[in-house]
């Protein structure tokens, strides 16, 4: 019998999980207050922007996947923000910068979470703006306590704020300090950014109060008049210009899909990661996974080398497919998953990153980076809305607070390739390939699982292994969330300074140990990490006969939760 380290949650009117509890009862509010999924998961997304200020803000970026009941369809929220006019590669390569650094005002793209939020809630909701906004209002006014986490985020970047950022300094250091584990911090001025925001008369005034109006300009005034020091050991002064937030729209589109029996899995398109989960799934539909063992050793190789063949693809051929072609329908393929899966040694970890044009070119040097982390939510109603976000970005490390509207700008820029000619090289207007990444499955057009987590390049590596838990293994979703992950580092980070580690695969440590001896014989660079620390995936699932809708949340670091009635 698999053991749960939390009970699943059950009801039958509405259940939404995410990574911070105050996110998920803001959302549980909206739900109980006769609101859908989509009003609920908007409001938990707001508040996810208060409540874990260091891995989002609504300064970064969050796409979405919509299951509309009404319309028997899924889509795509293209919720990344675009890069600014200046920035272009002939502007890098003039200031002889080799890759977009990670911290400053160099890697910041147009906000884009606002936007995305208001399309979803203004295509597919039912509350106002307001309503939505409330929780997330009401938590920066009166303030959150500090979890062990935003701790220590603080702490290792006190000294820059306190000696660079003043701006950040005066919330995120109050009387100069480092805030105590269980310490209120207040946070006024994105207080007074929410309530601006969730008084406007329409949503469209909100969106105009934004991207036309006075938050705009503030961050484009701040921005072109701080010089900040970044990775490049040089200080530089911000790209975006007013045109860059008036030009800026969100984008709802067509899910990218395949069938895994009589599943079909919705993932955002090439301008994300998201279709390496796909190309993996492709990859093993050619072996029998519960023969070989869950976690055994063969099964933890084969998903291994499978992940090492779909991330070479993804650095290969992935980018907006506005500006490039992005050959996915031969990238998902079951004649080119058939091809590659040739390439697959069952008894030996390969040291190659190959994708289907050939190996490509491991990154080296630099100092490894510090990347940052995510939020995630999911949400489900009895009328069989189901929605998965995944913001991200606007941390408060990673460039400093704007003066006057408490929130940092993302840094998702440095996702860029300043390679000319590759899909993913940097242009104005353009969506640097995130790593953000929920999902949503369907089944005869209704909805049955969403689900995410925060975790950079590793987020379709983790996630793969809970959808193979609940399809395959037949775990519930607690047990399928609670088993031991681990992922590879075999090809290079989407983060700056681009590090690869070719060949390393870390394991949770309750993975058992012979296990861990068996791949180390198979080649693999085993490096073993604690055993409740990869990833903090939430789910919500929809059982079509019953109708009954389920929710659960990882325990690793103890602030996902889920609700539901």
């Amino acid at each position: 019998m698999l053991s749960e380290t939390r009970p699943v949650i059950r009801g039958i009117r509405g259940c939404i999980a995410s990574s911070h509890y105050l996110a998920t009862e803001a959302g549980f509010q909206i739900l109980t207050n006769g609101g859908n999924a989509i009003d609920a998961i908007v409001a938990a997304g707001f508040a996810l922007h208060v409540v874990e200020p260091h891995m989002n803000s609504i300064g970064g970026e969050c796409p979405i996947l919509v299951h509309s009941a009404r319309e028997k369809r899924t889509y795509a929220i293209s919720g990344q923000g675009t890069a600014p006019a200046k920035a272009t590669l002939e502007y890098f390569e003039k200031n002889n910068i080799k890759l977009i650094p990670g911290d400053g005002f160099l890697p910041a793209t147009v906000p884009s979470s606002f936007d995305a939020w208001i399309t979803c809630l203004s295509r597919f909701g039912t509350k106002s703006l307001k309503e939505v906004m409330t929780p997330a209002f009401r938590y920066a006014q009166e303030g959150i306590v500090v979890n062990r986490q935003l701790h220590e985020k603080i702490q290792q970047h006190a000294q820059r704020f306190s000696s660079e950022w003043p701006s950040t300094a005066k919330i995120f250091l109050p009387d100069g300090k480092v805030p105590l584990v269980g310490q209120v911090i207040k946070q006024p001025d994105l207080a007074k950014t929410l309530r601006a925001l969730a008084e406007a008369d329409t949503v469209a005034a909100a969106r105009e109060y934004f991207y036309s109006g006075p938050i705009a300009q503030e961050i484009v005034e701040f921005t072109a008049s701080h010089a900040v020091r970044d990775a490049t050991g040089r200080t530089h002064k911000g790209l975006l210009a007013l045109q860059d937030f008036a030009e800026y729209r969100t984008k709802i589109e067509e899910t990218v899909t395949i069938d895994w029996k009589n599943l079909t899995v919705h993932k955002c398109g090439a301008w994300s990661q998201a279709p390496v989960f796909l190309q993996q799934l492709r990859l093993l539909e050619g072996f029998d996974l519960t023969k070989l063992g869950h976690n055994s050793v063969d099964y933890i190789h084969l998903l291994t080398e499978a992940a090492k063949l779909a991330f070479a693809d993804r650095e290969a051929f992935y980018g907006d497919p506005l500006f490039s072609e992005i050959p996915l329908d031969r990238l998902l393929s079951r004649s080119y998953a058939h091809d590659r899966r040739k390439l697959i040694d069952l008894r030996r970890a390969s040291m190659k990153l190959r994708s289907g044009e050939g190996v490509v070119r491991f990154e080296t040097g630099g100092t490894e980076g510090k990347p940052g982390d995510t939020s995630h939510v999911d949400a489900c109603d009895s009328e069989g809305n189901m929605v998965s976000a995944t913001p991200s970005g606007g941390w408060i490390y990673s460039s400093p607070v704007i003066e006057g509207l408490g929130f940092a700008l993302g840094a998702r820029g440095e996702m860029f390739s300043l390679q000319k000619g590759h899909p993913n090289c940097i242009a104005p207007g353009k969506r640097p390939r995130t790593t953000l990444t929920p999902t949503l499955v369907t089944s005869k057009q209704l909805p049955v699982l969403a689900f995410g987590t925060p975790g950079g390049d590793q987020q379709d590596q983790w996630t793969l292994q809970f959808f193979l838990n609940f399809s395959e293994f037949e775990m519930n979703l607690q047990q399928a969330i609670d088993a031991p992950t681990f992922h590879t580092t075999h090809f290079p980070s989407s983060f700056y300074p681009r590090r690869a580690h070719p060949g390393e695969l870390h394991l949770e440590d309750r993975i058992r140990k012979r296990v861990l001896s068996g791949l180390k014989r198979r080649g693999h660079k085993v490096v073993v990490e604690e055993g409740w620390s990869n990833g903090k995936v939430t789910a919500v699932s929809f059982d079509q006969a019953t109708r009954v809708i389920s929710a659960a949340a990882s325990s690793r670091m103890q602030s996902a939760y889920a609700l539901g009635y």
